[in-house]
């Protein structure tokens, strides 16, 4: 439910796939963004996200960022190489974006946090792919008898990115009125400090393991 309740997911998805639509593209581009979001939404589970204030409205604006970004490589020139490792690297940001919503209800978890997480983050994946399986053939049908597929997806990123450009907008206004001051460095800084270079290394070590497959 929260998959297509959340409109930003859903246009980040329409601009992934637009240009990339057979089955070889599609399996790198949704393993690439699903290995992504699940490392953030399991970080931020456990607390390795940020707890400050201005964090949640840093990263819907960089939500805001990956469609305005994906829209207009869509227009210029949409590259496969590119776009798994751009999934890869924006899937992080949505992971968080997921994990807010997950937050929610995680009150309700008890003891059965890591229960909880799994089959929130399964939920995503089957909305991720019903989502697919409406979206591709749509578009496949869509470029076969109504417009060509190079000014059809010019046109589609276009409206993507300007209603993109509109959330950018406003989300950084709301991000602009948070104070970002410095950490005080003690136990718990340097402590929150190790548990992001672990995450950092979990993140390389999936990014490698998706290029060494695909």
């Amino acid at each position: 439910l929260h998959m297509f309740r959340a409109a930003g997911h859903l246009l980040f998805l329409l601009c992934l796939i637009v240009p990339f639509r057979r089955m070889r593209p599609l399996v790198l581009i949704v393993t690439s963004f699903a290995a992504a979001h699940s490392i953030t939404l399991i970080a931020s589970t456990y607390d390795l996200a940020p707890a400050a204030l201005w964090f949640p409205p840093l990263i819907e604006t960089m939500i805001a960022v990956s469609i305005v970004f994906m829209a207009f490589e869509n227009i210029v020139s949409p590259s496969l190489e590119r776009r798994w490792i751009l999934t890869f690297a924006f899937g992080l940001v949505h992971g968080f974006g997921f994990s807010f919503a997950l937050r929610e209800s995680l009150q309700f978890a008890g003891s059965h946090v890591l229960a909880s997480l799994l089959s929130f983050n399964v939920g995503i994946e089957i909305g991720l792919v019903l989502a697919l399986v409406v979206t591709v053939p749509a578009l496949s049908l869509l470029f076969r008898f109504v417009i060509s597929e190079r000014i059809g997806t010019i046109i589609i990123s276009a409206f993507v990115a300007h209603t993109g450009w509109h959330w950018l907008v406003e989300r950084y206004a709301a991000f602009s009125r948070y104070p970002i001051t410095m950490p005080v460095l003690n136990a718990a800084f340097y402590a929150a400090l190790v548990r992001w270079m672990m995450l950092l290394v979990i993140v390389a070590g999936a990014a490698w393991q998706i290029f060494g497959v695909f």
